[in-house]
């Protein structure tokens, strides 16, 4: 219990890129600006999708979801990461990490979970045309984006508690935010038991979603191969190829980061490895959905010429 004692009342040391302090200036102009697009683009999208019509449907309602869990998402760690670049400060208290992890592991599990809700909404618009507006009722997709936020909370909880249960030794974390596996590599005790059941957890929320996401495009595969016109399959592709494009950006990452035992997790190539889907994931989704969708092209020129006319 001393070591554990010792780190409530001092605290961590994110060590960051400290390994390659003459790159930490190129780090954080890059970051910066990746950081500026990320609130700029995904602010946008939920602008438009609260001003425009068109855009009041069960996609735009989830994507306004999926850009508000990306703001989130980067302020929780991009802000401390420029503070630790800058070299004035690298220390994080202990409940500061504690709310750091149980944040970015709850804001993770609810995307996972709303890419479930999204992957449905596909599925509906492809497989189901006649009967979406029945299926995709408001009520239903209140319900996804609900179960969404608290079924990340319960699982990010359930995993915090385990870690943090374990007493912890040394003061240096070798990364720019509280992340799980490197706080592992902290522990004091053998973590075999306390693993196997933060994978059960993972599998739950990384795994069984991605299950559910695979299952509903294999039908969707299945009605688009069904459609004998080649314009037809191009357009029913079309509205799917943006979020397959995120599923595989966002499990790709997760999945690396979360889904290997600790002893095989490379703390040096984990910060490189969670500079993207920390930063660069969440820029470019409003990238991603904007350039292939013409909806939320229309209502941003729509939004832009009202301007124009007002001035």
């Amino acid at each position: 219990m001393k070591s554990l004692n010792t780190s409530l009342e001092e605290g961590f040391l994110l060590l960051g890129f400290s390994d390659w302090p003459h790159l930490e200036p190129v780090f954080f102009a890059f970051i910066s600006v990746f950081y500026s697009l990320t609130l700029f683009g995904n602010t946008v999208i939920i602008i438009l999708s609260r001003l425009d019509v068109r855009l009041h449907t069960p996609m735009y309602y989830f994507l306004c979801h999926l850009s508000f869990l990306d703001l989130c998402y980067t302020a929780s760690t991009v802000p401390q990461l420029l503070v630790n670049l800058s070299g004035l400060d690298r220390t994080i208290t202990f409940a500061r990490c504690v709310a750091q992890l149980c944040i970015v592991l709850s804001l993770g599990g609810t995307e996972c979970v709303l890419l479930v809700a999204m992957a449905i909404d596909r599925y509906a618009a492809v497989c189901r045309p006649l009967h979406y507006t029945t299926i995709m009722h408001p009520l239903l997709c209140r319900a996804l984006v609900i179960f969404s936020w608290v079924g990340g909370l319960v699982n990010s909880l359930i995993q915090t508690s385990l870690v943090m249960a374990m007493p912890l030794c040394g003061h240096q974390l070798n990364h720019f935010f509280c992340e799980l596996p490197v706080l592992l590599k902290l522990a004091c005790e053998d973590t075999r038991g306390t693993e196997a059941n933060l994978f059960v957890a993972r599998v739950i929320i990384l795994v069984c979603p991605l299950v559910l996401i695979l299952g509903s495009y294999a039908h969707i595969a299945r009605a688009v191969l069904n459609i004998k016109s080649m314009a037809g399959r191009r357009k029913a592709f079309g509205t799917c190829a943006s979020h397959l494009i995120v599923v595989t950006l966002f499990y790709g990452s997760a999945i690396s980061t979360y889904l290997q035992p600790v002893h095989r997790y490379s703390e040096r190539e984990g910060k490189f490895l969670a500079l993207f889907y920390t930063i660069v994931t969440p820029m470019l989704n409003p990238l991603i959905y904007t350039l292939r969708n013409k909806d939320v092209k229309g209502a941003l020129w729509k939004v832009l010429g009202r301007g124009t006319d007002s001035k």
